[in-house]
This record gives C-alpha cells, structure tokens and sequence, in this order.
C-alpha cells in the first residue's frame, strides 16, 4: 500500500476523534505503521489516561505534555509491548508522575521480522490490567478486553461512556495486522476477533494506526472471512505444489510491497500452525502437506 505523503500528516497535533478522545500522531510512519502510531488521550475532565504513548520520541513526547493542559495524567495505558507502542510510556512516567498501566511485561528475544524488531524490553507496568478490569478518572472508564493473537499480552479497552474500543494492534484501520510465532497465535487471534465480534456494545474503534473505524462489527466480520479465506489459499497453495512458506508467499500476496514479505510470511506460518493444530496439515521439516481426510 502506498504510503500517504508524510508533510500531509498531523504530527504533534491533537486532533478531536470523538466525544472524550483525541488522538495525536508520532512521526514514525513505515510500511508496518502506516503513518505512525496513534496516541490516545481520554478524558475531558481534571485528569485523563493516555493510551499507547509510542516510541520515546521527544517531540511526541513534548506534544503529549502540552495536549495535556492543566489535567492530571491518570494513567499511562499500553495495549502490547511492540516497540512502537510502549517505549514511551517510561518517560512520560518520569515527567509526570502518573503511574504505567494495561499490558503485562513481555520481551522475546526474536519475534520474527518486523520494522521495529523486537519488543520493548524496558516496558514496566506499575499495574498489570487483568481481562475486565477497569481503572476509571473524570468522567471516563476504562475496562481492558485481553485480545491474545497479535501478541499474547494485548489488550483492548472500551471506554464505557461513549461504546469506543481502542483496539490497539488487534484491529487496524489501514491493514490487517501482522501474527508472528512464536508469541503471536493464529488460533487465539480468531478467537480474539470473534470475541469482538460479539460485543455489539462497541460502536467505533480507534486502532493504533489508520483512520477510525466506524461499521466495527462489518470490519470484524470481514476480517473473520478474509481468514478464512487465507486457510483456503494456503491450502490450495499447498497442493499446487508450493509446500513452503518462501513459495507461497509471492503467489499469496500479488502486488505487496516485498519489504512486508517476510512479516506476510509469519502470519502464513501462523495459519500452518493453526491448520496443524487442527490436523489438516503436517510440518515435515521445512515443507508442509495437506492430510487426508
């Protein structure tokens, strides 16, 4: 996907999404961030949360501070510990006081190919949300959904005033998002969406990168099939003679820039762990096939 012109974007702006949410963006883009990741500041009141402060870029740093005003920072929220989502969640700390709250601590030394590598290993929490927990300031509550799948320690939270889901990495605005074994997991990925899938409270999403997301339940139920879809593609793959990964991938994904080859590749290994899971196909060394039913 073409990249927008990145002088276009509203960096360092916070820019009003929704009732009680505004949103500021870090210069960051790439072809796996978008345009960048997308902070969230909750709450219209004495005190507000902020959600996926990014990476510890001092000029999104800055522009968090002084979107604040004269409001007490709450809470610092990360959805998952990739690195840019949580890195800036240790500063932002230091500056303010305010305590780090959401995900739990989680560091892999390789998670597969992906633009920032590898997981924030400074990552902290002062407090780890359980699923359905929930922290609350001025007319805001937030209540952490646990959306295993991207990664095993993701979390989305609904702000339970308006029907908003910050949906963090787990549903994206612009792509679908990348699910890299080892942590990443096919299977808890589906589930995950289909969790969401059935929580007709939520009206609007705002993921960590893209534009809003506002017919929730129509993208979720595409997403679902868009999976399934994929199962099939590999499976068929598979049986034309293209056994392994490297093989499928170029046939799979026509036009994709091939720097995201290898992160597509993951997910496409993620489904094969899916579908061994279910004995529909066997790992023989590097190469796969299909069972007989």
């Amino acid at each position: 996907m073409q990249l927008p012109d990145p002088s276009e974007r509203p960096y360092a702006t916070p820019e009003i999404v929704g009732p009680k949410v505004r949103r500021l963006l870090a210069r960051n883009p790439s072809p796996f961030t978008y345009t960048g990741t997308q902070t969230y500041l909750v709450g219209d009141g004495t005190d507000v949360a902020v959600i996926d402060p990014g990476p510890a870029d001092e000029e999104h740093l800055r522009a968090i501070l002084d979107a604040l005003g004269d409001a007490r920072l709450a809470a610092i929220c990360c959805t998952h510990t990739h690195r840019d989502h949580s890195p800036g969640a240790a500063p932002l700390a230091a500056r303010t006081g305010a305590p780090v709250i959401g995900c739990a601590a989680l560091t892999l030394a390789d998670d597969g190919p992906r633009a920032d590598a590898a997981f924030d290993p400074d990552y902290r929490p002062d407090r780890v949300l359980t699923d359905g927990e929930s922290l609350s300031g001025d007319g805001w509550t937030l209540t952490a959904l646990a959306t295993p799948g991207h990664t095993s320690n993701h979390l989305c939270f609904a702000l339970e005033e308006t029907g908003a889901l910050f949906t963090g990495d787990h549903v994206m605005g612009w792509s679908t998002s990348v699910v890299s074994p080892p942590d990443g997991d096919m299977s808890a990925y589906l589930a995950s969406l289909a969790r969401l899938y059935e929580r007709k409270q939520d009206t609007v999403y705002f993921p960590a990168h893209g534009p809003v997301v506002e017919k929730p339940h129509q993208l979720v139920r595409g997403m679902l099939g868009h999976r399934r879809a994929r199962e099939r593609q590999i499976l068929r793959q598979i049986a034309a003679g293209h056994t392994r990964v490297e093989e499928m991938v170029p046939a799979m994904y026509k036009g994709l820039d091939e720097r995201l080859f290898p992160a597509a590749g993951r997910s496409v290994l993620a489904h094969l762990i899916d579908l061994e899971r279910r004995a529909m196909v066997r790992r023989e060394e590097e190469t796969w096939r299909v069972l007989e039913e």
